[in-house]
């Protein structure tokens, strides 16, 4: 857990869900730019909020000036519920979107399975209110049915892979990224978890969300 989290619960589709909020300073935040929710790895492979990963999504948005809340899917540590493919952690990810962010600027972010869930909430949501921005991180491609992005979110998304990602192969996520046009950054010589370059990884997604505030 960061050190300034803030820890609650929501009432979700099958119960409580556990959320850790943090929040920009006063420096950072000047204006709040919005809530940034950002998803985490498979709950069967030990998947939390906690994952080094999500922290350093949500470091990275907090950084930028973004609100950051992670949560717990399904099953996953305090949340109730079980398992369930990805369908139901879908909504949960849109009950912790509406209850956290109902009206406020909205970034979507996931790692791996996450970023799955996440693409299916931005093809849930985009018809219905703006997303200001999208962070992939070593997105399932290949091993689950993963969503497009909309073409006019493209200049907003930011889609990161490990070049020796065992987990989730690149070409499965060139596979996927190919017939969208939709670049790719790979960080070389990083693995899916991206062992020893979470520096790279926040200093990656908070220039991106510099360059396209």
């Amino acid at each position: 857990m960061n050190a300034s989290s803030r820890k609650s619960v929501l009432q979700g589709p099958e119960g409580a869900l556990e959320i850790l909020r943090d929040e920009p300073t006063l420096a950072a935040a000047g204006a709040c730019r919005g809530v940034a929710v950002i998803a985490h790895p498979h709950p069967l492979f030990g998947g939390t909020m906690d994952n080094k990963v999500v922290q350093t999504l949500a470091k990275a948005f907090v950084q930028c000036g973004w609100s950051a809340v992670r949560f717990n899917f399904r099953g996953v540590g305090g949340s109730a519920g079980a398992y369930d493919n990805g369908r139901g952690e879908l909504d949960d990810l849109l009950a912790v979107v509406a209850d956290c962010a109902p009206d406020a600027p909205l970034a979507l972010a996931g790692f791996s399975f996450g970023a799955f869930v996440a693409c299916g909430a931005l093809e849930r949501l985009h018809t219905q209110r703006a997303v200001a921005q999208l962070v992939l991180v070593g997105v399932a491609a290949g091993r689950f049915a993963v969503a497009p992005v909309p073409a006019g979110l493209h200049s907003q998304t930011l889609l990161i892979h490990g070049e020796l990602d065992d987990t989730v192969p690149l070409p499965a996520v060139f596979d996927w990224a190919r017939p969208q046009n939709l670049p790719v950054t790979v960080v070389p010589g990083a693995t899916h978890f991206f062992h020893g370059q979470l520096g790279l990884l926040r200093s990656v997604v908070a220039r991106h969300l510099h360059t396209t505030a």
